[in-house]
């Protein structure tokens, strides 16, 4: 008698094979048989008859890390098919922490990650002070999915060095080693790697680089190999671009990285993205990665999904949000009451006529918008149903020229229906999906980058698993279709091997009962919505999926037709336990 039983699905298993017709069987958590017709009967039996049976989703890219102390059903990656996330993503984190540096690493988060810092405030109970200890805080909670971390810089660089480690002074042979006791301890611990983060554009509320921004290769060297030393993991960095434009990382970060994995053995992954400034880079960067893997290095480069930048909208980031009308507005309505007004006349009048207020740090994502001027030709109104691969017609600048009005005028009119437009700032400077085809095919990339849990006003990419199925595998007319079994493998067996989380991540007998039961030719990705139910009341976008007909978490049905069952099996992974 099987735990679970599944029965007449179309299995697409996660290794990149063929897909195949068959049940899958369940017993303690794990799968114990696949097969055309396997024999036997089962406490609970699903039929998925004209169904798809996919390994469960994991994402490697997310900022849970706050989250995960206070909200056990890790919305919105639990919503779109992901059964395991990695938080501790790009050098932040809240571990390990000296009583009193909290406020300052709650600070560096929302400046980096743009989740509010009353929420993290109010949410997180602090209950640690090395990583060890914030993963045993973990280990004492139950998810409805798995949660996995990565050991952070940033934290790590201010525990031992202080305020020379939060001014980015060079650490010290002293300062190396005693990271490197801590990276060790962490990986001990059941950490899958190590984050850091070189992005220029990564900054505390006070304007100041990420800690660890400017690390020596022999700083990021000497702790690549305490990870080693200790068991092994994942190197993960946010790279660093050219400075003063939009050129995207440079190539000399892929030999940087290439340089730590060459010297260590560890296998480094990292941002690929395609950016406005050189729209066609991302070529020459995928092909050193080729170069540098034949000649020894390991590099995973992880790509996104579909285009991203931010959503534009009352509810979150606009070109509009430094008028004096609108600030005004805006910090004294709910939103509701702040929609209605610029829906009037001489609300509108008056915004458009005014100039900006100068910057202000504390309000540093509103700096995204400063140059929606000469980006109207990137903004995009989402549609229902909703479309990430438009045309330039559909842009707010050939909305503007196809009617003769302001652009100006027209985002405004978008933004004061309540819509959420698409800032596609990232992976689409030529309008067109194809460089991003490219990426999610290419051999060597896997499904990076949804942040997950972070730029909760400004993106929902938790949502991408879902966009890749229905977009990519199902839907896309503007180009050529990826396979659907490329898009489960990207980011299934890809992304779990990439973190070295080898028992799960396919549809195979000894693997990890993660699984999803899909409607393919129903699911849907829904519009975008806003709403304010961080603690504290903190605001987040979410975007729901219907057409996944259950989730399957450690052999547990953790959702049915898109709602939560309540099942929490889920818990932290420690990698090599």
């Amino acid at each position: 008698m099987y735990d679970l039983k599944i029965t007449g699905g179309t299995i697409v298993d996660g290794t990149g094979a063929p897909r195949f017709v068959g049940d899958v069987a369940v017993q303690d958590g794990v799968i114990v048989a696949v097969g055309e017709a396997v024999e036997g009967d089962a406490v609970e039996t699903i039929d998925a008859t004209g169904l798809l049976v996919t390994p469960g989703f994991v994402d490697i890219h997310t900022h849970y890390d706050g989250q995960a102390t206070w909200d056990p059903l890790l919305d919105p990656s639990s919503s779109h098919g992901v059964t395991t996330v990695v938080a501790g993503n790009c050098g932040v984190g809240f571990a390990p922490v000296r009583p009193g540096q909290q406020a300052m690493l709650v600070e560096l988060m929302e400046g980096v990650e743009d989740i509010p810092g009353t929420a993290l405030h109010e949410g997180i109970q602090w209950e640690w002070e090395t990583f060890p200890e914030y993963l045993d805080a973990l280990g004492r909670r139950e998810y409805a999915i798995d949660v996995a971390a990565f050991i952070p810089h940033a934290p790590l660089r201010v525990y031992v060095m202080g305020q020379r480690g939060i001014d980015n002074e060079p650490a010290t042979a002293e300062d190396i080693a005693e990271m490197a006791e801590h990276v060790a301890a962490a990986i001990e611990a059941g950490a899958v790697g190590f984050s850091t983060s070189r992005s220029l554009n990564h900054k505390d509320l006070n304007g100041e680089l990420v800690p660890g921004t400017f690390a020596s290769a022999d700083e990021l060297i000497g702790l690549a190999q305490a990870m080693v030393d200790a068991g092994g993991g994942l190197f993960e960095v946010v790279p660093m671009g050219e400075t003063g434009d939009d050129r995207g990382m440079t190539l000399g970060e892929i030999e940087l990285a290439a340089q730590v994995s060459k010297a260590t053995g560890v296998p480094v992954s990292f941002l690929v993205v395609q950016s406005m400034g050189a729209p066609d880079l991302w070529r020459e960067q995928l092909e050193l990665v080729r170069t540098e893997n034949a000649q020894g290095a390991r590099l995973i480069p992880q790509v996104g999904g579909r285009p991203g930048g931010m959503l534009l909208g009352a509810a979150s980031y606009n070109g509009l949000m430094r008028r004096p009308t609108y600030r005004r507005l805006e910090d004294s309505l709910p939103l509701d009451e702040l929609l209605a007004e610029l829906r009037r006349p001489e609300v509108k009048a008056a915004i458009l006529s005014e100039a900006d207020l100068p910057a202000d740090p504390h309000r540093q994502f509103e700096g995204l918008t400063d140059s929606t001027p000469f980006m109207f030709g990137s903004i995009f109104p989402l549609g229902d149903p909703v479309d990430y691969e438009p045309t330039h017609e559909q842009s707010i600048a050939g909305i503007a020229e196809a009617s003769g009005r302001d652009p100006w005028e027209v985002m405004y009119d978008h933004i004061a229906a309540g819509e959420l437009l698409l800032g596609a700032f990232t992976n689409y400077s030529q309008i067109t999906g194809e460089p991003l085809a490219e990426m999610i095919g290419h051999p060597d990339t896997v499904i990076g980058l949804s942040d997950g849990g972070a730029h909760v006003k400004m993106i929902c990419d938790a949502s991408v698993p879902t966009y890749l199925l229905t977009h990519w595998a199902r839907d896309r007319s503007r180009g050529e279709r990826l396979a659907l079994e490329t898009v489960v493998q990207k980011q299934t067996a890809g992304t779990a091997e990439c973190v070295g989380l080898t028992d799960r991540g396919t549809v195979e007998v000894g693997k990890k009962a993660d699984l999803n039961v899909i409607d393919f030719e129903g699911l849907t990705l829904h519009q975008p919505r806003s709403v304010d139910d961080l603690p504290a009341g903190g605001r987040r976008i979410l975007q729901d999926a219907t057409g996944y007909v259950a989730t399957i978490v450690n052999g547990v049905v953790t959702r049915r037709a898109g709602v939560d069952t309540g099942a929490r099996p889920g818990r932290l992974v420690r990698a090599g336990h």
